[in-house]
């Protein structure tokens, strides 16, 4: 039987990027199931809303331009939201920046139609040697080994990347997991793998490579503070 699967694209700044996703998307071998593509850009002030426009003529996408910034993780719930409504069973999520390639969906897929799997992650650091060769900068690199110890170490798991931005949901979890009550910032992610963790759904992790860019920011910083805020909340709110 064909599964319903969603695959969002979030893109803020994507520009010429999101063109080069959506051919590599359509070269895949996706006839297993029916899909739909969705595209939910927030408030881009760049040229990402042209190339949008230029992939739109097709049943099988669906844009949402956002009115207002609704952050990372606002755009992300939108789409999961927009999932759910309309019944689709799986969901996988794709960065606009193309950093993820578009290649690890049909594996992500199959693994979510295991019984036993409820969401699954892509890490860039189940190989650290391909991690390193493949262009990660090494501020990431430690930063991820640091945050992912810290994790583990608390949530009792054994995760192996921190803040991956691949990821795939069998969307039933959002039948125990209250996404209103989930950061709508840059720690999305964390917060809800916190989650997942407490309630006990199986997270499977695949290996993937990603693509870097020369362009360096302070988000990185950013999210490693919030994650442990997260972490620390997350510890006291079982305490008390």
């Amino acid at each position: 039987m064909k599964k319903k699967i969603l695959i969002f694209i979030i893109t803020y700044q994507s520009s010429f990027r999101l063109s080069n996703i959506m051919k590599k998307i359509k070269k895949l071998d996706l006839k297993d199931d029916f899909y739909k593509i969705l595209i939910s850009d927030d408030c881009s002030t760049d040229d990402t809303i042209n190339h949008i426009k230029k992939v739109a003529p097709s049943k099988k996408i669906k844009i949402i331009i956002n009115k207002r910034n609704l952050h990372y993780g606002g755009n992300i719930k939108q789409c999961l939201n927009y999932a759910i409504k309309k019944k689709f069973e799986y969901a996988i999520m794709i960065h606009g920046d193309d950093q993820y390639d578009v290649k690890y969906i049909p594996q992500i897929a199959k693994k979510l139609k295991h019984p036993n799997i409820d969401i699954v992650t892509g890490s860039r650091m189940l190989n650290k040697r391909k991690a390193i060769k493949g262009g990660m900068p090494m501020y990431k690199f430690v930063g991820n080994i640091i945050l992912s110890k810290i994790f583990n170490f608390i949530c009792k798991t054994n995760f192996t990347d921190a803040h991956t931005g691949l990821w795939g949901y069998n969307l039933n979890i959002f039948k125990h997991i209250n996404l209103d009550k989930i950061d709508s910032a840059i720690n999305f992610d964390s917060h809800l793998r916190i989650k997942a963790v407490n309630h006990k759904f199986k997270i499977k992790e695949i290996p993937i490579q990603t693509f870097y860019r020369t362009e360096r920011s302070s988000w990185h910083v950013i999210y490693s503070i919030n994650f442990l805020k997260h972490i620390l909340i997350n510890i006291f709110s079982k305490i008390r």
